[in-house]
């Protein structure tokens, strides 16, 4: 099942720093089966709060995600967000399509 790399990020400071990362970013995606899903797009909000960027890489798997996350060029660049922006980043994993929302019952230990 594919799963997405998620960032939340807010007060990224558009610098030289971030620069480089988005320009070394790419390399470091597509060993692992990385791509962008949604990249600069701002949310359009309709309940809630929201501040910030997001964005969304998917891989084709679990494996790939962390294995991209700990790979030694994307550990290089890494700083160059980290010290430029704040959020979170999470590794969420895809439903089939054939999902129903029902379907979560099953896991519910009750």
């Amino acid at each position: 099942m594919p799963t997405l790399a998620v960032a939340h990020l807010r007060n990224v400071t558009l610098g030289p720093a971030i620069i480089e990362y988005l320009q070394r970013i790419d390399a470091t995606l597509a060993p692992f089966g990385g791509r962008f899903l949604v990249h600069g797009a701002r949310p359009e909000r309709v309940e809630g709060t929201w501040t910030g960027d997001l964005v969304i890489v998917r891989f084709p798997d679990r494996e790939s995600a962390r294995a991209w996350y700990a790979s030694p060029a994307y550990q290089a660049i890494l700083p160059l967000r980290t010290g430029n922006a704040e959020g979170e980043v999470i590794f969420v994993d895809t439903v089939s399509d054939d999902h129903r929302a029902t379907d979560i019952l099953a896991n519910i230990q009750g």
